[in-house]
């Protein structure tokens, strides 16, 4: 106890021995953060948790990474269960106020796994959904790349982004969805350190899989980087006959290793040699150790040694193309559980933790401590918060001036929200400079089938080295797909998750990098789907964005049920901070397209826009003459619905008797229209509300004749707009499609699926009982 006091104050340490201090510190708070929040302060729901297994694996790593590795502007992603860890760390930096390490996953607290948008100290990726915090790092690589590309004022130092990973991550499909990104294989500022504790949440990891891990990444252009064993095993390897402990170690299981670091160290000694294939030469050569020193000798892994990470961070520098680490660890290093297979929910005891406290050489009354600030230890942690924050200046441009709310372009004939979609940005490109120079868009290999054609012949596709010299095409294409380093189009593999990861970065430029930017995204409606964990994270993270998805529902009609989106208007209407629009008109999507860029520009909502490739007739919408009376159809459009047919000057208009509202949104418009006006001959009045956005309606719905009963009609799951019969009081139907869908023409589902006219003008009589 005294020698670690002496320790603590001594300001001529060594490096090794002071990052010694700080990490055991780290370690400390980390576990007093989870053991205070489960067993002090009080909790009405029982357990709280806070992973301190899983923390104290890492806090070598991350304190070689904060403290001896990472320079100012670097970021990082931390495994979720490391947010003590994180947070214990920003407490030694400054950045945290020590109350804040009370209020661990409590209420206004510190977040059970770091959150840009709801932690006190400054997160730089959100983590929680394991492999997608690891992967965004990547994508803000690319993001800042691509700044550098465009903004030739862009001057800030090159930096590294860094992803501390959990090993059982690698499980997820989303992480080698990202690292196959082609774009992903000349990133030299890329680093991952993967925590090989071999362990999940409810095992230990079967097998020894890092092998084919290592080729994995090798074939994507990765290079890797081994820290297994610390440097008392690497002499220990040096010696006559060490290669017989080495060869041991490795062929070992991971099960039996476990087991085996939680033996007494007699039994270590008697098992060992039974899974060599050499007995009797290993236990003769082992036997040059007493037991204690043994058993601390085999446990001497290079993840929890400073001088082997140190090596391999430095090297990972010189080398060219991202690098991954494979820093083996210890769950529950130093804690009584370490490799234990059901330790991840484990939490120390109020004994356990005395103990760990002694360990440390900490008195009771520095639980919540500190270091001096004139020992060696407190002198480091201000050095490095000085030094982290050298290069936090950054040039935040002046926003664009906010964006107009009309693009004056009359759509005349028929024409789908598809095409008018790459009519506006081709309009924003001639009209608005200085904002479609920001606008970038991105798809996964589908920007040509869902309306990108026209931007991409203008703003090209962006490519990050010189593009290959090939002979002139002898047909012109009419996609010209132009790639240099000023393109605006980014074409990403066949990947929903890497388009919602890419947007989410891209969305987060201009906290992250200073730079606006207008990220939209392209994608086929039905798989809006596949990548909604992605989207979910880059939401949550608070990204900025555009989704286009698109052609949607059955009326996707000969693509058959596998390509026609059900669900996605759910999924719009139910996301957070997220305004979901299913406009019909040409003039509903210009200006949905304007407020949802202004959005962007004022870092308030990202918004989702559902269109189709059906042509709609565009004289069904008449835009009134007036200024003042079009603003106020704008502003409906944008609040989520209009009346597009009024029956109330009709007479024998009688709202109880003779009267229905049909509400439909999209391209189920024409088919609503039709059906009003065959109604209108059997002397029923069937008003028109057209829901332009079933999101931001749901949030603040309009008035309407509340006597009157409802019928809603959606290309896809009734659901999305059942609610509106509750919101106004009077009974509905809805109709939608509730079943997968089938190939065949738009007339043939439309009437197999019962959103049809005949369908419609059916519901409507049901509902008014006639």
């Amino acid at each position: 106890m005294a020698t670690a006091i002496r320790e603590q104050t001594d300001p001529y340490l060594d490096r090794d021995t002071i990052l010694r201090q700080i990490q055991d510190r780290v370690l400390w708070l980390s576990m007093q953060m989870v053991h205070y929040a489960n067993n002090v302060r009080h909790s009405p729901d029982g357990k709280v948790g806070g992973h301190q297994a899983s923390s104290a694996s890492v806090v070598t790593i991350m304190t070689s990474l904060y403290f001896d590795y990472m320079r100012g502007g670097d970021r990082i992603s931390v495994k979720p269960h490391a947010s003590p860890v994180y947070h214990a760390i920003q407490y030694l930096l400054g950045n945290l106020d020590g109350e804040y390490l009370k209020t661990l996953r409590g209420f206004h607290g510190l977040q059970a796994y770091p959150s840009q948008t709801k932690d006190p100290d400054a997160v730089d990726f959100s983590t929680g959904s394991v492999g997608l915090g690891p992967v965004a790092p990547n994508f803000a690589a690319l993001t800042e790349e691509y700044l550098r590309s465009h903004l030739h004022f862009y001057n800030r130092a090159p930096r590294r982004y860094i992803s501390l990973v959990g090993d059982a991550e690698l499980d997820e499909g989303s992480i080698w969805e990202a690292i196959a990104e082609p774009e992903m294989a000349d990133l030299d500022n890329v680093l991952w350190v993967v925590d090989l504790n071999r362990q999940s949440l409810d095992r230990i990891i079967p097998g020894i899989r890092v092998g084919s891990w290592r080729e994995m990444f090798a074939a994507n252009g990765w290079n890797f980087l081994d820290v297994k064993y610390g440097r008392r095993l690497q002499s220990a390897f040096a010696e006559p006959n060490g290669e017989l402990l080495r060869m041991c170690i490795d062929e070992m299981s991971n099960e039996a290793y476990q087991r085996l670091l939680r033996v007494d160290p007699s039994t270590l000694r008697e098992w060992l040699p039974r899974s060599s294939r050499y007995p009797r030469d290993l236990a003769r050569f082992i036997s040059r150790w007493d037991d204690d020193e043994f058993h601390s000798l085999f446990s001497n892994l290079g993840g929890h040694d400073f001088s082997m990470l140190r090596d391999a961070f430095a090297r990972a520098d010189e080398l060219r193309g991202p690098t991954v680490v494979f820093a083996y660890t210890f769950k529950g290093w130093m804690l009584p559980s370490i490799g234990d297979p059901r330790n991840h929910s484990n939490l120390l005891s109020t004994t356990q933790m005395d103990e760990l406290r002694e360990r440390v050489g900490l008195s009771k009354s520095q639980v919540w401590s500190g270091f001096a600030p004139d020992s060696a230890a407190g002198r480091k942690c201000l050095d490095t918060a000085d030094h982290l924050r050298s290069s936090e200046s950054r040039p935040f441009s002046s926003l664009v001036h906010r964006l107009p709310t009309d693009l004056d372009h009359e759509y005349r004939g028929s024409i789908s929200t598809l095409q008018i979609y790459g009519l506006v940005l081709t309009d924003l490109s001639r009209n608005l400079p200085e904002v479609a120079d920001r606008i970038v868009t991105v798809s996964p290999d589908v920007a040509s089938s869902t309306g990108l054609g026209g931007w991409i012949n203008r703003a090209g596709v962006w490519k990050r080295t010189e593009p290959e010299l090939l002979p002139e095409e002898e047909v012109a294409s009419a996609l010209r797909w132009n790639e240099s380093s000023q393109g605006q189009h980014i074409e990403l593999g066949i990947s929903e998750n890497n388009l919602f990861m890419m947007l989410g970065q891209l969305g987060q430029s201009f906290e992250a990098n200073g730079e606006l930017l207008f990220p939209i995204g392209s994608l086929y409606d039905p798989f809006v789907r596949r990548g909604l964990d992605a989207f979910m994270y880059s939401i949550y993270a608070g990204a900025k964005f555009i989704v286009v998805g698109t052609p949607s529902g059955i009326t996707l009609a000969p693509e058959g049920g596998a390509h026609q989106s059900l669900i996605t208007p759910s999924i719009g209407i139910e996301m957070p901070e997220l305004d979901f629009y299913e406009p019909c008109f040409g003039k509903e999507v210009e200006w949905i397209m304007l407020s949802a860029l202004e959005q962007v520009r004022r870092r308030r909502r990202s918004s989702y826009l559902r269109l189709t490739s059906k042509r709609v007739d565009q004289s069904l919408l008449t835009l009134p003459e007036d200024a003042g009376e079009r603003e106020q159809l704008r502003l409906q459009v944008l609040s989520g619905a209009y009346r597009l047919v009024s029956r109330a000057s009709e007479a024998h208009y009688q709202p109880g008797e003779n009267v229905v509202n049909i509400m439909a949104c999209g391209a189920m418009i024409p088919e609503a229209v039709e059906a009003s006006e065959e109604l209108l001959r059997e002397g029923v009045f069937a008003n028109i509300i057209n829901i332009t956005g079933p999101g931001p309606l749901y949030r603040h719905y309009q008035d309407t004749e509340r006597k009157a009963p409802v019928v809603t009609v959606a290309d896809g799951h009734p659901h999305s707009l059942a609610w509106l019969g509750g919101a106004l009081g009077t009974t509905v139907t809805p109709l939608g499609v509730t079943e997968f869908g089938q190939s065949g023409s738009r007339t043939e589902l439309y009437k197999e699926y019962a959103i049809d006219v005949d369908s419609i003008i059916a519901a409507c009589f049901t509902a008014l009982d006639i």
